[in-house]
């Protein structure tokens, strides 16, 4: 009878994690008994008992004996109060423990729950959620997918190749950012290129080179600057700017070859050297111009067409 009488009930501390099953008659004893397998030193007394699910304090004897069997109680002792990291039944602390523990164990495996529901959420993971599955033994990736190692060897490479697209991408973005940088230069250097020449520039000095084929001296207008280059460099035409390319173009042969000392042979040489060099540089700014028009015109999509089966729209 007096077995019938005692009620089943579970104790621990508030910030505890250990849990104790105690036997009690009245709540009295519940105290007495907590206080004991609990270690609470008697200058702390009194306690004060509390339902662990949600903190309802419990000093009545009537609603003690409502109680079902096994309620799990918080022992806070004086000036203790109860924390709301109780919830939970009083089991959030347990579920914390093991979270700290394990994350890292078991994380491998709530990605792969996720592939399991859906491959599509590949394309939701980071790169470092990648590289952990990719990390995880075949054979244990395998037994919780519930698939074959074949299978599974297929989707690690698969996620593999998303890695190394990924990687490429930020490259080509990377590259990409570098182009745009290097047409707003470049940009600058056409729109000089394309204005008329309506006057020859103030800096320009007119250099008396001789008698033309006509008998008037033949002058040239390309400044002392440019004719220094274009005797002292070995390829005057990489060290010229676009503007200074276009005037050595429009020079005539015989002043120019008469203002570098040279025969109109290697003059003729040099502007066609000039001529590519010129042809080469519009053409990058093109190129360029049509990068950033399709930068801008086209939808980025973060991983490319792949899957094309699997991924949601």
């Amino acid at each position: 009878a007096m077995a019938a009488r005692l009620k089943r009930c579970v104790v621990r501390r508030r910030d505890g994690p250990e849990q104790h099953g105690v036997a009690a008659s009245c709540l009295r004893e519940l105290r007495d008994k907590a206080c004991g397998v609990l270690a609470i030193d008697k200058a702390r007394e009194p306690i004060t008992l509390v339902l662990a699910e949600d903190g309802t304090i419990v000093d009545d004897e009537d609603y003690f004996l409502c109680l079902p069997a096994n309620t799990k109680f918080v022992a806070l002792a004086k000036d203790e109060k109860w924390s709301g990291k109780s919830l939970d039944s009083g089991t959030s602390w347990l579920s914390e423990a093991v979270d700290e523990v394990d994350s890292a164990a078991e994380k491998w495996k709530q990605l792969a729950r996720q592939l399991k529901g859906d491959l599509s959420n590949i394309i939701l993971m980071s790169e470092e959620d990648l590289q952990v599955l990719i990390d995880v033994p075949r054979s244990d990736l395998a037994e919780e997918l519930a698939q074959s190692e074949t299978q599974t060897r297929v989707l690690q490479d698969t996620l593999q190749q998303v890695l190394d697209r990924r990687e490429e991408e930020r490259q080509s973005r990377q590259l990409l950012e570098l182009y745009l940088e290097a047409l707003k230069t470049e940009d600058s250097v056409l729109s000089k290129v394309a204005e008329p020449q309506a006057a020859p520039r103030k800096e320009m000095d007119v250099v008396d080179t001789g008698t033309s084929s006509t008998g008037t001296p033949a002058k040239t207008a390309l400044s002392d600057q440019i004719l220094a280059a274009l005797r002292e460099k070995p390829a005057p035409e990489l060290c010229l700017d676009s503007q200074d390319l276009e005037l050595v173009l429009k020079e005539d042969r015989a002043a120019l070859a008469s203002a570098l000392g040279w025969d109109k042979q290697k003059a003729g040489a040099l502007q066609a050297a000039c001529d590519q060099e010129l042809s080469k540089r519009l053409q990058q700014v093109q190129t360029l111009h049509s990068l950033r028009s399709t930068s801008k015109g086209k939808k980025t999509l973060p991983w490319g067409d792949w899957p094309s089966s699997k991924r949601k729209k």
